[in-house]
């Protein structure tokens, strides 16, 4: 009975404080649904007030998801309703420069400049801001990205839902505060629920985040993820209509005799993959270089984009309603719109277009993305892939091989890319086998993919859009070790309260540095700069001999360190120079040489066990 009490006087006592807190943090009223949850969550335990999360998120940002996608396909209807034929050279010409420099204005002077955007900013946050995401991304990329893509734009929705959906997950765990862990857990469920909204496709969604957000991270309570996952597909089935969902339903049955031609095709979507990673990461150098404000800046991307639609139409917008003409065979409606339909049609047409579309789509966009749009590579990926895996089966017929799986190839060649560009092979098998209710293609899919991914990694082990930031250790890998220790700030293990002397300082000075200090190590001065360092075992010798003491010169005992250490340096460089150098303590300088203070080995490695228990349960 006593214990009863006290757990019901424990629960209130958490539940006032987590009242006051809110107005501590400028909620000066709280809202009552948020009153109903904190009751939940006291009344419910752990795991259950975390199902409820998943499904609350999950709803949250499918329903994001699903008002993206329908923004997005109004815009479309309100430009194409009343465009004919001669009118293409205007639209085509002004709508996808307009969306760039809409959205690269909208960034400037609503959000200030903050466009960081894409799946690096969401791993960014996790890694290092612990799964903390600003409330505006809730929205922001979805405003963004709706003007980009919704005017023409030759990017992808699903990147701006997924920051949209952990941006919703971390926002929910932050206003119940939540751990790490669950706000880590609730910002991959909401990335999850956008993706799964956006294809339809729950157990892609669940992929995703365990294959490209939660890397190096390891959690033992998923079924928030895949609830959450279930919710935004759910949505998305229930309030789009067919048209506005990714979804292919025609296809061919699987036939093991056509198996060499998804070996074919698996090769070249890896080396296509490698192409449109390079031109995208050239364009975005190029565009970084540009000593012009982003107005200007997506004023020459909108231009080059327009160009580009005018000559080949299917490069406007995300591309699917491309794709799905392919697998109906409407390829002349959409070469008659395109420069090529001035030209006799013939079978080399069809080739040199889809080869040309092929070519340019990297160009398109990345022009897209990093002059001043917002969009992802998840559209861009499969589209490509699409028009790649047509134009490779056109060219099988040509060539003469007979029975060759045409839409097959353009529905594997789809998840190809997307293997090879976003190093997910997992996440495109499944979304397209959901996506075209293929469960049979399965084969096709797993071959293809691996061979295109394993092409990817043979060129460059990581994601070239996550190199540099994993190379400076702002991202989590899969080397778990390396995470926790990138997560330790060498500031705070120095000791700065160290044992100092001056150069020229007398033996007397030494003898009370030597009294009143608590190391056995003295870093020696030249005015700030770090000359050298004496060590008590070096000196002590002569300290019990005064015939000695006498003879004692600073500059004589001194020792030039075996190593130094940077502020600039991050913990593996750190642990690595105390494994070289075989020592416990390490003087640290900054960037001038001036002395800082002391590191030992051993606050690092107590720093190491605090930060292994608290990502433990990870």
């Amino acid at each position: 009975m006593f214990v009863k009490k006290y757990n019901w006087l424990k629960n209130y006592h958490q539940f006032i404080k987590f009242v006051r807190q809110s107005r501590r943090y400028g909620l000066k009223k709280v809202r009552s649904y948020e009153i109903v949850l904190q009751w939940l969550r006291l009344k419910l335990s752990h795991n259950q007030f975390l199902i409820l999360s998943g499904i609350l998120v999950g709803c949250s940002a499918g329903l994001a998801g699903v008002v993206l996608k329908s923004l997005v396909h109004y815009i479309h209807y309100i430009i194409t309703s009343k465009v004919h034929f001669k009118d293409q050279i205007l639209f085509y010409g002004l709508f996808p420069i307009l969306g760039i420099v809409l959205t690269a204005a909208i960034v400037v002077y609503f959000f200030k400049g903050q466009d960081r955007k894409g799946i690096p900013a969401i791993l960014y946050e996790i890694a290092r801001n612990s799964s903390f995401v600003s409330s505006v991304k809730m929205y922001s990329q979805i405003i963004q990205s709706a003007v980009t893509v919704g005017l023409g734009g030759s990017a992808g929705l699903e990147s701006p839902i997924a920051v949209t959906g952990s941006a919703i997950g971390s926002n929910f765990a932050q206003t119940y505060r939540l751990n790490y862990k669950d706000r880590t857990l609730l910002l991959a469920s909401g990335a999850s629920a956008g993706i799964a909204a956006a294809f339809n496709a729950p157990i892609a969604g669940v992929m995703f985040a365990f294959e490209i957000l939660l890397t190096g991270v390891v959690f033992t309570d998923f079924i928030p993820l895949v609830v959450a996952a279930v919710c935004g597909s759910l949505l998305s089935r229930i309030i789009l209509n067919e048209e506005v969902l990714f979804k292919f339903s025609a296809r061919q049955d699987f036939n093991y005799h056509n198996i060499p031609y998804y070996l074919v095709l698996g090769i070249v979507s890896g080396l296509y993959g490698r192409y449109f990673i390079v031109i995208s990461k050239y364009v975005e150098h190029y565009f970084h270089n540009l000593k012009l404000s982003k107005i200007k800046k997506a004023l020459i991307g909108g231009l080059a984009l327009s160009v580009l639609c005018l000559l080949f139409p299917p490069l406007f917008g995300e591309g699917y309603e491309s794709i799905k003409s392919f697998t109906n065979g409407d390829i002349n409606h959409i070469i008659q719109h395109s420069f090529l339909g001035y030209i006799d049609y013939k079978e080399y047409v069809i080739i040199i277009f889809l080869a040309l579309i092929c070519l340019f789509k990297a160009f398109a966009t990345s022009i897209t993305i990093f002059s001043g749009g917002n969009g992802g590579n998840f559209a861009p990926a499969l589209f490509a892939g699409g028009t790649m895996g047509y134009l490779f089966a056109i060219i099988c017929t040509q060539i003469g091989f007979a029975h060759v799986p045409v839409i097959n190839l353009i529905v594997v060649g789809m998840a190809g890319m997307m293997s090879g560009v976003l190093y997910a092979p997992l996440t495109a098998i499944f979304l397209i086998a959901e996506s075209s209710s293929g469960y049979d293609l399965f084969i096709p899919l797993m071959i293809v993919c691996v061979i295109s991914f394993l092409i990817a990694k043979w060129f460059s082990p990581i994601s070239p859009d996550l190199k540099n930031l994993a190379d400076e250790g702002k991202i989590f890998t899969r080397e778990h070790d390396k995470n926790l220790l990138l997560q330790i700030d060498p500031a705070g293990l120095v000791e700065k309260t160290s044992s100092v002397i001056n150069l020229n300082s007398s033996t007397a000075e030494l003898l009370e540095v030597v009294k009143t200090g608590k190391r056995n190590i003295i870093a020696v001065l030249d005015h700030q700069n770090l000359a050298g360092i004496i060590y008590l075992e070096d000196l002590r010798p002569l300290l019990f001999n005064p015939e000695l003491q006498r003879q004692i010169e600073i500059p004589n005992i001194m020792k030039i360190p075996v190593e130094l250490i940077s502020l600039d340096d991050n913990m593996i460089s750190i642990v690595n120079k105390f494994d070289e150098t075989s020592t416990w303590v390490l003087p640290v300088v900054n960037s001038g040489h001036e002395f800082i203070g002391f590191m030992s080995k051993s606050a690092v490695l107590n720093r190491y066990r605090e930060v292994l228990k608290e990502y433990s349960d990870l």
